[in-house]
């Protein structure tokens, strides 16, 4: 009997072949033995995890990373194999899988076609050699173009592609030649985001040395309106502040994080949302593998004023903004009896907009999002 509470399935991969120069992610380099007592150990939390989510439907899974595609195939298969004898999943479930281009061939495509994938992610981000050598990928541009051909070849109709901006030493011509590349291809969706140097990172060291400039604030902008124009002009609905999709396409699983539905973390440090309770996994990788069951932390349960918070600003980030309606059936409550101050300042400085029964960010509120969406956060 099928349930009406959705969950969606995350699954940490925190393995990859070489750490990036901008990443901040829990994922590193690791032998194949511990790649292989990792994938067993997700195996263990997955059929453990499964026991006390029996009430619940699966939508969509994604396994992230790190790079999913750097372990074993079959152990990967085995992974999604065991939570689909283990959960229930509704018949069109959304399982997407990231890789990096030159980490995968015919055979291990066909491996997760037949254990149900159905949606690839792959991490482009420039198709300019220059610029993927600048950030330590480990690709070329046609690396890329073969990993894309042999993922179509194999059958694979729902492909993402992540491209990058703001770029250090980039242009608006180089980032508008990325985009027009890219849309030769004809993916299905596109994740387009600007370069977030993070601290702790190699870039996050050079920016504080003065030995990284990037660019300046006013180019980033052109460069995100850009890709916007000749992404929509193509065909692509803009669903979110960074995502755009062929109609249909969107990314379910995300559109899930956005509308908070209930998500569990399997894996290294991986997040988890039930029930309005948060909490994450062991981050530490020996601790991990000797009790995949461990959490990092208690879970923290959300108070019904922090559960509209992250319905503002979660919501907010997607283009269709948020319900009204929805909002006042959840929490029994008026969106303007909460928000009206910050919701009247926004609309007068031309950042959000009523239209119909939904608030959404204006393009110029796009601009500055993380500016008006800080402000539905109470002290």
């Amino acid at each position: 009997m099928m349930t009406n509470k959705t969950l969606e399935l995350y699954f940490h991969i925190p393995f990859c072949v070489r750490k990036c120069l901008y990443c901040d992610f829990l994922s590193a380099p690791a032998d194949e033995a511990t790649k292989s007592r990792y994938m067993e150990a997700l195996v263990r939390e997955t059929q453990e995890k499964a026991k006390v989510c029996t009430d619940y439907t699966v939508t969509s899974v994604f396994f992230g990373g790190g790079t999913p595609s750097v372990v074993n195939p079959q152990a990967l298969a085995k992974v999604l194999n065991t939570a689909k004898a283990c959960f229930r999943f509704t018949k069109d479930a959304e399982i997407t899988m990231e890789m990096n281009p030159g980490t995968v061939n015919a055979d291990s495509l066909s491996v997760y076609k037949e254990a149900g994938i159905n949606r690839i992610s792959i991490g482009l981000q420039s198709t300019n050699d220059r610029y993927l050598e600048k950030l330590g990928r480990i690709h070329n541009f046609e690396t890329f173009l073969k990993t894309y051909e042999a993922v179509r070849k194999a059958g694979f109709t729902n492909v993402n592609i992540d491209l990058m901006g703001a770029l250090p030493g980039q242009s608006l011509a180089e980032y508008e030649a990325d985009v027009k590349t890219v849309l030769e291809l004809n993916p299905e969706h596109l994740s387009v985001y600007s370069l977030m140097i993070e601290e702790g990172t190699p870039f996050g060291d050079r920016l504080e040395q003065n030995k990284l400039e990037p660019p300046e604030e006013e180019l980033e902008r052109e460069m995100y309106w850009r890709a916007h124009e000749l992404l929509t002009k193509a065909g692509y609905e803009h669903y979110e502040i960074s995502n755009y999709a062929k109609p249909g396409f969107a990314c379910r699983h995300n559109v899930g994080y956005w509308k908070r539905i209930s998500y569990l973390g399997l894996g290294l440090g991986a997040s988890s949302l039930m029930e309005n309770r948060r909490y994450q996994n062991e981050k530490s990788l020996s601790t991990y593998l000797q009790n995949p069951l461990a959490t990092s932390e208690e879970a923290e349960t959300l108070s019904g004023q922090e559960q509209m918070e992250e319905t503002m600003f979660l919501g907010l980030r997607m283009l269709e903004g948020v319900s009204r309606k929805e909002f006042a059936e959840t929490y029994a409550i008026d969106m303007d009896t909460v928000y009206k101050n910050v919701l009247d300042r926004n609309e007068r400085d031309g950042l959000l907009e009523n239209v119909e029964d939904r608030v959404r960010l204006t393009p110029r509120g796009m601009d500055i999002s993380n500016y008006v969406m800080a402000q539905f956060l109470k002290d």
